[in-house]
């Protein structure tokens, strides 16, 4: 057993409230204490990267730049350190490699010191921009290893994407045990192989969840691992890390005794409870369905979007049957570890397939770009049955999907103007279009309302909330009856929290829907989405965010006067992190728009009026 001291790095700032307080905590509530924390002897403090990018502008209307540059002036001694996803830096889909770079060279430049780079399929092309950058700005480049159980991820794969990442110009090797399912024994295992197989240092993260956390710490500390990850007690357990205080206190008197000092570590804490109990946040708790992911495999974080999901739709009795498909759907598509943005496209399909009741009829976009190898190389085999009935003939990808990225900074530089007032807004606006504008204008030009000041109607008011009813499940059944009494083959619709593909019965094995026949002509209706003064209504097809401001497919608004075309984007609506494009159905002028940017709006709730060419 080897006698030296195992380090300590601390995700408080960064993964603590990100798991437990869905990312809220604001920047003033850390700089009080961040100099006390400077005075521990951390390995580093993560404080930056992951979900906190977007939160910080679309839920604390905060600049994210400003955060790490106030972190770095009152910590001067121990380094930061941040999440990054690999090409998708800090958000959802892949960005050119013009981005990426830049990214990488302003957060150096801003105070980040340790790069901590992950991809969700374990891909190593998806690395190469993002290890070269940071190589490039003398930080360090940590490559993580995400962990999963499947038939496909073994102790040679970790092994092999581990040396690769070394290869690669990785500093340091993190395994990361975002489910929780990283068992003590198992470790032992695979940490003694990485100590005796690769020549730098080995950190480990693993998220509480069922509990197994402070043993499989335990076993791997026993087996030469150097770095663990934990979090200040009032931001531990539950979904988030093992306590710190916890793990300090196992160590002591051992060979590999942190040395970190109790009493200001509780220091630490009580100023974190305190911000806690202020801010009405729970503590981390581990629940029945917590434990069960030893069976389900689904990380705490995304059951708690699960159940959001669910919740918005009146469905939430139907929790247990999605988590019984989840692991029914990864095995389909290849056993995907389960942490973003594959949580969310492999957790989203589920959802469709159960409420639907009919598996695979809807498909959301972000699966079908997965399928087609836009994310990366799958870890094990696709199904063929599920890429014929969502792909048909289409072959997926095999090139690096970031070569078929072209955009750079500059293509959104005109878009944004004089709003972004230096590179870090540009890069923020890049990132998140729609968010970023929509925060750059309150902070340059002033609050939303006096430039987007138009107000819902009166006449209109009483159709807001107007839809199909409140079972998700009926109307997804209704979807699906209604395109197999159609005569064509595949329908695009923005139901639930993506737009989606609709495809007939009949691509692959199903059991024909039987419905009635559409009635004739004279008994339909009046057309429900003409309102009194005879303009199409453009509704919300979910309860989302709404945004005017433009993306790279809609370089520019759409204003009352404008004649769009069928199937023109109109506006982005925000729903669990993904923008999905509302277009237009008709062709014709537009009269009206009746919602305020950054507005929430309802399912059915109308936002566009035309006037029909």
């Amino acid at each position: 057993m080897r006698a030296r001291r195992v380090r300590i790095t601390d995700t408080t700032l960064r993964d603590g409230h990100q798991s437990l307080w869905a990312t809220r905590m604001r920047t003033h509530d850390m700089l009080p204490i961040l100099e006390t924390m400077d005075e521990v002897g951390f390995h580093s403090l993560e404080c930056w990267g992951g979900a906190t990018f977007d939160a910080e502008l679309r839920f604390l209307d905060e600049d994210p730049w400003e955060r790490l540059r106030l972190i770095k002036k009152h910590v001067v001694r121990t380094p930061l350190q941040m999440l990054l996803r690999g090409q998708n830096l800090v958000g959802y889909r892949h960005y050119g490699d013009d981005i990426v770079r830049r990214f990488v060279y302003k957060a150096a430049e801003n105070g980040m010191d340790i790069f901590r780079v992950f991809d969700a399929l374990n891909d190593i092309r998806n690395f190469e921009t993002a290890a070269a950058a940071i190589k490039e700005t003398g930080k360090h480049f940590q490559g993580a290893v995400v962990y999963t159980i499947s038939p496909v991820h073994s102790l040679d794969h970790y092994v092999d994407v581990a040396r690769s990442l070394v290869d690669m110009g990785a500093g340091s090797i993190c395994i990361k045990d975002m489910a929780a399912l990283l068992s003590p024994y198992y470790a032992e295992q695979l940490i003694g192989r990485l100590k005796a197989e690769i020549d730098v240092p080995i950190q480990l993260h693993c998220h509480y969840i069922g509990g197994l956390a402070p043993m499989t710490y335990l076993k791997a500390v026993e087996a030469g691992v150097d770095v663990i990850d934990t979090a200040t007690v009032p931001l531990a357990f539950g979904n988030s890390q093992p306590a710190t205080e916890m793990v300090v206190t196992a160590l002591i008197g051992t060979p590999n005794d942190t040395e970190l000092d109790l009493e200001t570590l509780f220091t630490i804490a009580k100023y974190f409870e305190k911000v806690r109990i202020e801010t009405g946040h729970e503590r981390g708790v581990t629940s029945l369905t917590h434990m069960q992911v030893y069976s389900h495999q689904v990380p705490g974080g995304m059951i708690s979007n699960l159940e959001s999901q669910l919740a918005e739709q009146n469905a939430l009795d139907r929790l247990p049957e999605v988590l019984e498909e989840i692991p029914v759907v990864r095995a389909e598509v290849g056993y995907p570890p389960l942490v973003t943005p594959m949580s969310q496209i492999v957790g989203t399909q589920a959802v469709l397939n159960v409420l639907s009741g009919r598996r695979w009829h809807i498909v959301p976009d972000e699966m079908k770009a997965y399928l087609r190898g836009k994310y990366g190389a799958a870890p094990g085999p696709v199904s063929r049955e599920v890429i014929q009935r969502v792909l048909g003939d289409e072959e997926p990808i095999h090139v690096r999907p970031a070569d078929l990225v072209a955009e750079t900074l500059e293509d959104y530089r005109g878009e944004i103007g004089d709003l972004a007032r230096s590179e870090e807004d540009l890069l923020s606006y890049a990132l998140f279009p729609q968010t970023a504008r929509a925060y750059l204008e309150r902070h340059h030009i002033g609050p939303e309302s006096d430039v987007f000041g138009t107000q819902m109607p009166a006449y209109l008011t009483s159709q807001v909330g107007a839809g199909l009813g409140d079972d998700a499940g009926d109307r997804l059944r209704d979807i699906l009856a209604m395109v197999e009494e159609s005569d064509v083959d595949e329908v695009v619709i923005e139901q639930g929290d993506l737009k989606m593909t609709v495809r007939r019965a009949g691509v692959a094995a199903a059991v024909p829907v039987a419905a009635p026949a559409p009635p004739p002509p004279a008994a339909v209706p009046a057309a429900a989405d003409e309102h009194a003064g005879g303009y199409h209504v453009v509704r919300s097809k979910w309860v989302a965010t709404f945004y005017r401001a433009p993306s790279p497919q809609a370089p520019s608004f759409v204003e009352v006067g404008d004649t769009v075309a069928a199937g023109q984007t109109l506006c982005i609506l925000e729903m669990m992190k993904m923008m999905n494009e509302l277009t237009a159905d008709v062709a014709g002028v537009v009269r009206e728009i009746l919602v305020e940017n950054g507005a929430t709006v309802q399912y059915g709730q109308p936002l566009f009026a035309i006037e029909t060419a």
